[in-house]
């Protein structure tokens, strides 16, 4: 799926290796390892078969979000749109759920 970025911060986490972004090393990694996987992804079922990533619609004003777990204390917030070319990923934060 093709993807795009929130803002630059999340661009440049994902492509520059030696960015962080203020985030933890681990954060960084799993990020980067979350990037891919939705690259490589089909659609959208590939998320949900993998229960690891606990991905999972968000409630009330974020209903049109969808979050996935980084860590027990982090998680991906995405959007899905349709576009010209097909579906793509948007790329929205990694938030604190804890």
């Amino acid at each position: 799926m093709e993807i795009r970025y929130g803002g630059e911060d999340l661009r440049r986490l994902a492509v520059d290796p030696a960015y962080e972004g203020g985030h933890s090393p681990a954060i960084v990694k799993v990020y980067r390892k979350r990037v891919q996987l939705i690259q490589n992804a089909a659609d959208e079922r590939d998320f949900y078969a993998l229960k690891s990533l606990h991905y999972e619609k968000l409630k009330g004003a974020r209903a049109n979000q969808r979050s996935m777990r980084l860590n027990e204390k982090w998680r991906l917030v995405l959007e899905i749109t349709d576009g010209a070319t097909g579906k793509y990923v948007h790329i929205v934060a990694i938030e604190d759920y804890h």
